[in-house]
């Protein structure tokens, strides 16, 4: 008998160990056997646009040999949908900071991380919080990853204060956001939060109108003005909602902001065009400018960044053959070819050193290390976005992870921080 690796055994068309062989009851026939190809599998994931992209999703069906269908929705979208219509995905891409509303809904099923092969390769962000001794991201405020990683038991909706076996999403990519300039129409270094609400630069900021988001990057500027002072910038109370909510208005109403945005081509749209020149960004929309060719930097401010992480959690409603694939999708994120498909847009990978197999040495030494390009960088779509000799934004991964001061939050106060945010924005 022919040797058969445990890839060729799934892409032959049967579940991964799961092929199911039934024998009839009835004494007179023999054995019925019923087997389950991988090949009928139709995985559905829903998620915001970071991930969901179709040259994930071709590589992702070459190798595993099951069809994925994938949808891209705005943060606020992915969530309530994880929420109202289980029933509608199979696998929830969405961000750590949205399980204290999610895992509560018993939407998604417990993850049983001994079937996860790369588990150990996670960075010790997500499961201990622990990056190196004296890290600012070890005591950082916010939904911090590593706070709501872990499910006391197999059928738990309670987060466990320490690791278990069962995990809430595995974790994929991350990031530590800031503030993107255009240093030829700022024509100076930014290196400070507070210079979101200078008047040097009135009508021509943005802020991120996602309210969980947006509440942290407003917080980050008031700290740095000296106008607030947070116990934890994740978790405040409605009277320091109400006065960070007025202080943005005063702003409004002096003229200080170009527009909000949610989307990522809208903030890549408002850089681009010159009618913002310092905002709230993302890593990838900066990348995006530069793409098209234009000066945009992603700025290391002296407070620290506010940091987020996305994770894969899978359906309540996923079981046998289905389930199974889910777990195999699961495995092939982390097995390191997204990790390094995402790294090139400046994403970190959860499985850095998986990630690594699949770049360039150039490469790593780009984005992880933080060394001067060796070659141009290109994009996972081809685009060059870097020349030779170009530093990332903020250095290396531990100098950027490292200095998260806080994370993307869910808030006790949740229901009041969206009512007081759309006062601002309708203000």
């Amino acid at each position: 008998m022919s040797k058969i690796s445990r890839r060729n055994f799934i892409t032959g068309g049967l579940a991964a160990g799961t092929a199911i062989a039934a024998a009839s009851c009835n004494p007179n026939r023999g054995p019925t056997i019923i087997t389950n190809k991988i090949k009928d599998v139709t995985l559905r994931l829903m998620g915001t646009g970071a991930a969901q992209i179709n040259d994930i999703r071709e590589q992702a069906e070459k190798e595993l040999g099951f069809k994925i269908k994938m949808r891209a929705l705005s943060t606020a979208e992915n969530i309530q949908i994880a929420i109202t219509q289980p029933k509608q995905y199979d696998i929830y891409d969405g961000e750590f900071f949205s399980l204290p509303l999610v895992i509560p809904s018993g939407n998604l099923q417990p993850i049983d991380i001994r079937k996860v092969k790369e588990f150990d390769k996670i960075t010790p962000i997500f499961t201990n919080g622990e990056l190196y001794s004296g890290a600012r991201v070890n005591t950082s405020q916010g939904t911090a990853p590593r706070k709501v990683m872990f499910l006391k038991g197999s059928d738990s909706t309670e987060f466990a204060t320490s690791p278990t076996d069962w995990a809430t999403m595995i974790p994929f990519q991350f990031n530590a956001d800031t503030l993107g300039y255009r240093p030829d129409l700022v024509n100076r270094k930014i290196e400070s939060w507070a210079e979101l609400f200078n008047p040097e630069f009135r009508g021509k900021t943005s802020i991120l109108d996602i309210p969980s988001i947006g509440i942290m990057d407003a917080a980050m500027v008031m700290e740095a003005q000296g106008l607030m002072q947070f116990s934890d910038k994740g978790n405040m109370t409605r009277e320091e909602l109400d006065k960070v909510t007025n202080i943005l208005i005063e702003q409004k109403r002096a003229g200080q902001f170009r527009a909000f945005w949610k989307t990522f081509d809208e903030s890549v749209n408002f850089m681009s065009s010159g009618e913002v020149v310092l905002q709230s960004m993302w890593s990838p929309a900066v990348t995006a400018v530069k793409a098209r060719g234009l000066q945009c930097v992603y700025a290391p401010l002296k407070e620290g960044y506010r940091g987020w992480g996305g994770g894969l959690g899978l359906s309540k409603n996923l079981s046998g053959i289905e389930l199974d694939a889910a777990y195999e999708y699961l495995n092939w994120v982390l097995a390191g070819w997204v990790g390094g498909f995402l790294s090139r847009q400046g994403y970190y990978s959860a499985a850095p050193d998986n990630a690594r197999k699949y770049m360039k040495p150039e490469e790593w030494d780009f984005w992880y290390e933080g060394k001067p390009a060796a070659i141009d960088m290109i994009d996972p779509f081809g685009k060059k976005i870097e020349s030779q000799g170009a530093v990332r934004d903020g250095g290396s991964f531990n100098e950027r992870m490292g200095n998260v001061a806080c994370w993307n939050s869910f808030m006790p106060e949740q229901v009041y921080l969206v009512y007081k945010w759309t006062e601002f924005i309708v203000a």
